[in-house]
């Protein structure tokens, strides 16, 4: 999962206040239980010890979801008296929670957030390809690509200047199917999706995707739906969710080859909480695995400005000249410098092996 989006909650220092609300229940009642809601967040807050003006701006931000219809509810981080960051939720919390602490309480959000990849669905002809971004929140346009439009259907005569003209055909669709490739890739780019599902007849379809990046190809899904047919939401969610599924399972067997030590007696992973926190301080964490049932997650250590500023004992950080220190979550101390070091986040379902032992893991970087 790439957390990008979450770079505001660390351009400031703490506390924060982090409050999951359900908005998945809609009746008569609604704005009067939101109004209810509202009032018992802040007040917790506040017996948490949050300054006034931070409880205001949470109770003013839920009130103001009085009569949202959003289906299944809103995360709010807080601090200063301003809500810095409040994304939608791709599936409800259990229950309304509110929690002030030195850091952003945001594992919950790794599995309440939309985790399913980013998808671009592009709708392919030969003449041209419609471009549709997809995420578990909605759809939106993404863009269009045309290519030439003439000539670019085949004749059935076998004379010769008929010969020519289907030689001018085969140019023009290859001509688009390569317009269409450059356009997807870019198009990729700008909304950093993580899936592209090529819809289309099949030739059309295996022209654009041969002529995709290599580095693409893995990516890519070919719907067998005939051409200018738009994909039913199952569909694009039945491919999202497998394509989830596939690099998920793909991360953790390389998490799993990567404990072993090298030639050089250097492991390319490591779990538990000291490893984790040595590997943060100097970079090293090329991505984070997190099972949000471990029992490492919610241990605590110790947590300076900084997010390279952490270590397991409080003395640790005096040691490496830290002079303010505060204790932290584990799992939020480390998605913090995992956040600053652009390093994704992989969430580990909790069901089946239990690898990362602890729940906390990373593979790491060593150039």
């Amino acid at each position: 999962m790439d957390l990008a989006f979450l770079h505001p909650l660390y351009e400031h220092s703490g506390p924060w206040a982090s409050v999951y609300v359900d908005t998945s229940r809609h009746t008569e009642s609604t704005p009067h239980e939101r109004h209810l809601t509202a009032t018992a967040m802040a007040r917790e807050l506040a017996e948490q010890g949050a300054d006034e003006a931070t409880c205001r701006a949470v109770e003013r931000a839920i009130e103001e979801l009085a009569h949202s219809s959003e289906p299944h509810g809103r995360a709010l981080f807080a601090r200063g008296g301003e809500v810095v960051l409040d994304p939608p939720l791709a599936r409800p919390p259990q229950g309304d929670t509110a929690e002030w602490a030195p850091l952003p309480r945001v594992t919950p959000l790794l599995e309440l957030a939309d985790q399913d990849p980013v998808c671009v669905v592009a709708y392919i002809d030969r003449r041209g390809a419609d471009f549709e971004l997809r995420t578990g929140l909605g759809r939106e346009d993404a863009g269009k690509v045309a290519g030439r439009q003439y000539p670019v259907h085949r004749t059935s005569t076998v004379d010769w200047s008929e010969r020519h003209f289907q030689l001018k055909v085969e140019n023009t669709w290859e001509h688009n199917a390569a317009e269409i490739a450059d356009a997807l890739t870019v198009c990729q780019e700008e909304t950093r999706a993580d899936l592209l599902i090529l819809v289309g007849d099949d030739r059309e379809r295996r022209a654009v995707h041969e002529r995709l990046p290599q580095r693409l190809h893995d990516r890519v899904v070919e719907a067998s739906h005939g051409t200018g047919s738009r994909l039913l939401d199952e569909d694009v969610e039945t491919a999202r969710a497998e394509h989830a599924r596939r690099q998920a399972e793909t991360e953790l067997e390389r998490f799993l080859a990567a404990r072993a030590p090298d030639a050089e007696g250097r492991a390319g992973a490591v779990e538990g909480v000291p490893a984790l926190v040595e590997a943060a301080r100097e970079h090293r964490i090329d991505e984070l695995l997190i099972r949000a049932d471990g029992p490492d997650t919610h241990r605590e250590v110790w947590i300076g400005e900084d997010p390279d500023q952490l270590a397991v004992r409080r003395t640790e950080l005096k040691t490496l000249g830290e002079q303010h220190s505060w204790p932290a979550r584990a799992d939020d101390a480390l998605i913090r410098s995992a956040v600053a070091t652009d390093a994704p986040v992989l969430v580990v379902p909790a069901a089946g092996e239990e690898a990362p032992v602890g729940g906390l893991g990373a593979l790491l970087r060593w150039k």
